[in-house]
């Protein structure tokens, strides 16, 4: 099983990225899953690159490869103008429009301070959700007062528990293959280890045609 954190942390040490370790231990601990981080200020130059000529450099596309043979994703950002930063969404803007379907997402950001928490849910979680990732409900914002306060770490944990739920219940069902249906109306292609996200009109149309 693949874990994959995504930081777009500048500064060196970096609390973006302090927060997406902590995250990915405690997923980790609970799915024994193999951690890969990706730093996306090593990657600006080739994301900007690939904007202007399409093609992505071998640092960038192996980074690209990363996050769409994940199990599960963990993605950190830094609060800039109340959103996520330009490298952050930049990066994601150059990812297979695929790449996220179904795939397990912890969405957790970082800023100065607490008022900048509704980052979560009014920027990250409709740019997952467009994306089509399976967003854990738990998002964990870290203000410059939170480190070390016992709030966090609760916050961690829960978000961190949501997030290997998903991870090893995506796991038993692409083992059984294409079919294996979630509640959510999502099935298991084992083929690339993702889910298919079922249209809802597809859905309405297969409980009609079951009813008959």
């Amino acid at each position: 099983m693949r874990l994959v954190v995504v930081s777009a942390g500048l500064s060196v040490p970096s609390s973006t990225r302090l927060l997406g370790d902590r995250l990915a231990t405690a997923v980790a601990s609970r799915t024994e899953a193999d951690v890969e981080v990706i730093e996306l200020r090593d990657l600006a130059v080739e994301i900007a690159h690939n904007f202007t000529n399409g093609f992505a450099g071998k640092a960038l596309a192996a980074a690209q490869d990363a996050v769409a043979g994940a199990d599960g994703l963990i993605v950190v950002t830094p609060v800039f103008s109340a959103s996520y930063s330009g490298l952050f969404k930049s990066f994601f803007d150059v990812l297979d429009k695929e790449a996220l379907a179904g795939k397990p997402v912890l969405i957790a950001a970082t800023g100065g301070t607490a008022r900048h928490s509704l980052v979560l849910e009014h920027a990250l979680r409709p740019l997952f959700a467009y994306l089509r990732a399976v967003v854990v409900p738990t998002g964990v914002y870290a203000a410059s007062e939170d480190w070390g306060e016992e709030g966090l770490a609760g916050r961690i944990e829960r978000a961190a528990r949501e997030l290997a739920g998903l991870m090893t219940g995506l796991s038993a069902d692409t083992s059984a293959g294409l079919g294996a249906r979630t509640p959510d109306g999502v099935e298991a292609d084992a083929s690339r280890g993702l889910q298919v996200v079922v249209p809802f009109a597809e859905q309405l149309a297969r409980l009609g045609a079951s009813g008959r």
